[in-house]
């Protein structure tokens, strides 16, 4: 396997790293079966070595020629491809190519495996856990290590490496190389043929493990990917037991590990409940504010994160939560500044209409007026001016009118203001009789909306706190809940109502999950 690296796209490039591509040739002619790769990205560098792996379990002898830039750490030393962002730990961890693994197959051919390494001396910089250059390198037994500049070692390539019978050392002083692990001096990677007589019959040996160099390089990455490697080679292998294992255990790491992170948090119930309103009004539905991450709750953190580019485990970090008690406040204040504006239109249509009904005082103005807007802006004085036309009539009414009307307004009913209405001619009250009626029937149309309305209330579970959060949120805009004290009175759903057609919600007088999340956002903060 020859890889050089010379044109990296982040990183300086290396001039002439590619020189040991270009002397392959006598590899080639000594019977070898190359697997080469010029200017290799992380994903081209991995296709090549699963290769080189595969091939090398059946070789007599095995070469490997890497030259470009190498990164270390104290324990390892890494082949950068073409494509790396940076030279930091997780970088190199997750892309680059370890010289561990590529020791591991070499080590398989003890006395027929050779490494190559051509690299130019680099200064020291990196992010303090890397280094830049080769570090100490952990030699298998038999395995020979020659390293030098890349034009040091495409002069070996190209010269005495694949000679038959040339000693392997005298070749790569000469070529300036410097040389670790296996080196007999009369050692020749390529031995002469033998002329002399015929050697003894060989000696039977133990066969070696075929799987060993696979579980090796498995356990060095300590991957899915590498374990699975062994297991699609070997599935039956002496291993492959202990390799499903490891996989089983990795893929759950990574939940149990951000479960851990989020209990690490120490999550109070209101800084759950805020989770929940923040996701909520971004339109993550938790199924519920109450505190408690159940699976909605869960599900919807986990599609905020999809949405935002984190690791989708359904659990929360610090970060994550900083950054979603952003979005939320920023979504709440987006939401607010739109409900002021909608606010503002609807006040305006509201003086407008009064200035056309209720505001010349006459009694079909002011009734016009408070069937439009019953929580208008004058609907208080509207109702103040129709009692006194109310008294007004009822002093100039008979006695009998007066009883009848009494005895009617007393029982409240739709059926008794009828009764009253067809009780004579021209009776006083007609106006109140018919206006009350309309306003029963629409209470009784109303009346399975607004149990339902009061039921998802009631389900929330509020606490009087939350409860007198509410009305002071409604005060502090202006809209005259009453007295805070965590009793929700007619005051009290006149402003909710308000508040609700104003944000664009279900206009209840009732609190539900969205009202709720969109009035209270930001008001718990994560500390």
């Amino acid at each position: 396997m020859v890889l050089g690296n010379s044109d990296y796209q982040r990183l300086d490039d290396l001039r002439g790293a590619d020189a040991p591509t270009k002397a392959e040739s006598g590899l080639q002619d000594a019977g070898f079966s190359i697997l080469s790769e010029d200017d290799a990205d992380a994903g081209e560098i991995r296709a090549r070595f699963r290769d080189f792996v595969t091939r090398a379990a059946g070789a007599d002898r095995v070469a490997v020629a890497l030259s470009g830039r190498f990164v270390h750490s104290g324990t390892e030393t890494w082949f950068v491809p073409v494509d790396a962002r940076d030279a930091t730990l997780p970088e190199m961890v997750s892309e680059a190519l370890p010289l561990s693994a590529v020791m591991s197959v070499l080590a398989a051919h003890p006395g027929q495996a050779v490494l190559l390494l051509g690299s130019e001396a680099e200064k020291s910089s990196g992010d303090g856990l890397t280094q830049p250059g080769l570090g100490t390198l952990d030699i298998p037994q038999g395995v020979t290590v020659l390293r030098g500049s890349p034009k040091q070692v495409a002069s070996l390539m190209a010269g005495h490496l694949t000679k038959a019978g040339a000693p392997l050392a005298r070749a790569a002083q000469d070529a300036g190389l410097e040389a670790n692990g296996y080196l007999p001096r009369s050692h020749a990677f390529i031995m002469a043929q033998a002329t002399a007589a015929p050697a003894p019959a060989p000696v039977k040996t133990p066969q070696a493990d075929p799987s060993a160099p696979y579980w090796d390089l498995a356990r060095s990455r300590d991957t899915v990917d590498a374990y699975q490697l062994y297991l699609d080679r070997y599935p039956d292998g002496p291993n492959a037991d202990a390799a499903r294992a490891r996989i089983a255990d990795l893929k759950t790491q990574p939940e149990r590990q951000a479960k851990a992170a989020e209990e690490a948090l120490n999550l109070t119930r209101d800084q759950r409940r805020e989770v929940q309103q923040n996701l909520t009004i971004l339109n993550f539905d938790p199924k519920g504010v109450d505190g408690i991450f159940g699976p909605g709750s869960r599900g919807a953190i986990k599609r905020w994160q999809e949405a935002n580019n984190f690791d989708a485990t359904g659990y929360l970090t610090r970060p994550e939560m900083t950054a979603l008690s952003a979005q939320g406040e920023k979504r709440a204040a987006e939401l607010e500044a739109k409900a002021k504006e909608r606010q503002a239109e609807i006040d305006r249509q509201d003086r407008a209409y009064w200035e056309q009904t209720g505001k010349a005082g006459d009694e079909a103005g002011l009734r016009t007026y408070l069937k439009k807007y019953p929580d208008g802006l004058f609907a208080d004085l509207a109702q103040e001016r129709l009692d006194k036309i109310e008294a007004d009539r009822r002093a100039e009414a008979q006695a009998a009118d007066r009883a009848d009307w009494d005895a009617a307004s007393k029982a409240d009913t739709i059926a008794s203001y009828r009764d009253y209405l067809a009780s004579r001619d021209k009776p006083a009250f007609k106006a109140e009789a018919e206006a009350r009626i309309a306003e029963l029937q629409q209470q009784s149309a109303d009346s399975d909306q607004a149990a339902a309305a009061k039921a998802r209330e009631d389900a929330l579970g509020l606490p009087g706190v939350a409860k007198t959060l509410v009305e002071r949120r409604l005060a502090e805009m202006g809209l005259d809940p009453g007295r805070v004290d965590g009793v929700f009175d007619e005051n009290t759903r006149k402003a909710i109502r308000r508040y609700q057609k104003a944000g664009g919600l279900t206009v209840t007088g009732y609190l539900d999950q969205a009202t709720v999340a969109q009035l209270l956002a930001g008001a718990i903060g994560f500390r």
